[in-house]
């Protein structure tokens, strides 16, 4: 069962009943039931419930933001952060969704054909814990707009969090069943997958967990959508302002104890600015505050868990003996919780192992290279495509960066960041698929074409 672990403290809280077979044939049971009413609802009907649920969210934002702080660890301003982003989004298909699902039309040697939007059905999400709402709000929200089902298998870690979200939607004025939390263990995803009432998946998560639910999927031809890993490249040359880079960085790498797969990850920084980086971005990662996830000073709260904590203190200690140099951070305090301090490693050997892997904490890794060939071939090196940040003012470079980075995204003179205005995912290990603007609201619709 689902048990609430503050990763702060080590207190325990609820715990959560998981659903029996029972308990799952009557969701579903009443996904099919709500879709074959959804789907037939009006846009007006569908945007004046997404102005309904970002109104939930706002009203209810310092409870859902205390469920997240306790649950895994986010500073309590963070997590009030992340559930005013939520309504923005239901927000942002309220208002944009119905000119998104405008029919298209087609120009033909005799005649005309006319494509049409139109939903598939129940869809399962597959959702992480890092950013307990918003990772499953950038489902929802498109969801509910296209005239779609969802049924969230979240995280066990967030039990809470899941909860709250179905209980928003439905306080909302939802129908019973658009939307439903399933307080399940991940063994029971393929039969729900094989479920001819589910429609489709979509995953954030591991890239082993990717891999599990699309080889689910694939047995019964249904589509996926998965964002994945990440070991996104922070790219400064000479030409950009380089103590400005220094401080993005810092919270680029940081942003929600590091746990995010959008984080800068390695930073590859030019050897003409390499020193000047350094000092800075040295100096801004000791000033960062970590502490008490209540205290609304703290910038920095405790890793999700103590699994998390030690899985990075390992991977650490393996670098270090592959032969990286650790020229800052990486204690962990004696406190009860999962605290491990911001780290530095420089001197990374390109031929290692670990320089190829994730960091899911606050562990940066510092690569020096010479001149823009270097810069691109070490961005490039490893496994994931997600996102890049690139730090130039050259109008050339930039051009290189943007066609010969490997990734879904790049940021220029800027941290990535997932908005809803924008396309978001990855290419490579970091999954396939797009999430968020007008891309994600139609990767489960069944684009018709009707031909007059």
């Amino acid at each position: 069962m689902p048990t609430q672990i503050n990763p702060a403290t080590g207190e325990t809280g609820k715990v959560f009943p998981e659903l029996d077979a029972q308990g799952i044939e009557a969701a579903l049971a009443d996904a099919e039931r709500a879709y074959r009413l959804w789907r037939t609802s009006g846009l007006a009907e569908r945007t004046a419930l997404l102005g309904s649920i970002a109104d939930q969210f706002d009203t209810r934002r310092d409870e859902l933001a205390a469920a997240a702080t306790f649950e895994m660890g986010k500073p309590l301003e963070q997590a009030r952060a992340e559930v005013a982003k939520c309504a923005t989004a239901f927000r942002y298909y309220a208002e944009h969704g119905p000119a998104q699902l405008a029919p298209l039309e087609y120009a033909m040697p005799h005649g005309r054909a006319v494509g049409h939007w139109l939903p598939q059905g129940p869809v399962l999400a597959v959702m992480p814990w890092n950013f307990p709402y918003w990772q499953a709000v950038r489902f929802i929200a498109p969801a509910i707009m296209a005239g779609n089902v969802g049924l969230l298998k979240h995280a066990s870690l967030t039990p809470e969090c899941a909860a709250l979200l179905e209980d928003v939607v439905l306080a909302a004025g939802a129908p019973r069943g658009l939307f439903r939390n399933l307080h399940i263990p991940s063994s029971r995803v393929e039969n729900i997958l094989a479920d001819p009432r589910v429609v489709a998946a979509t995953l954030t998560g591991s890239e082993g967990a990717g891999a599990k639910v699309a080889e689910a999927a694939g047995r019964h031809l249904k589509k996926v959508v998965l964002e994945l890993g990440g070991s996104d490249p922070f790219i400064v040359m000479p030409s950009a302002d380089v103590e400005k880079a220094a401080q993005v960085a810092v919270q680029a790498r940081l942003q929600n104890a590091g746990q995010s797969c959008i984080c800068a990850k390695r930073m590859i920084v030019d050897a003409e600015v390499y020193g000047v980086f350094m000092e800075c971005f040295m100096a801004e990662m000791r000033g960062y505050r970590v502490g008490d996830p209540l205290d609304e000073a703290t910038q920095m709260g405790p890793l999700s868990s103590i699994k998390a904590r030690d899985d990075m203190v390992r991977q650490i200690a393996r670098a270090e003996h592959g032969g990286a140099r650790r020229i800052m951070g990486g204690e962990v305090p004696d406190r009860a919780g999962a605290w491990l301090m911001p780290a530095i490693l420089t001197d990374l050997p390109r031929d290692a192992e670990v320089t190829r892997e994730e960091f899911f904490g606050p562990v940066a890794m510092v690569f020096k290279v010479h001149g823009l060939d270097e810069a691109i071939a070490l961005a490039n090196d490893v496994p994931f495509g997600l996102g890049s940040s690139v730090w130039t003012n050259d109008p050339a470079e930039e051009t290189r960066f943007i066609h010969e980075i490997e990734a879904g995204m790049t940021a220029i003179n800027r941290m990535v960041v997932s908005d809803p205005h924008v396309p978001f995912g990855g290419i490579k290990r970091s999954g396939h698929g797009r999430e968020l603007s007008a891309v994600g609201l139609h990767e489960f619709m069944n684009l018709k074409s009707v031909m007059l």
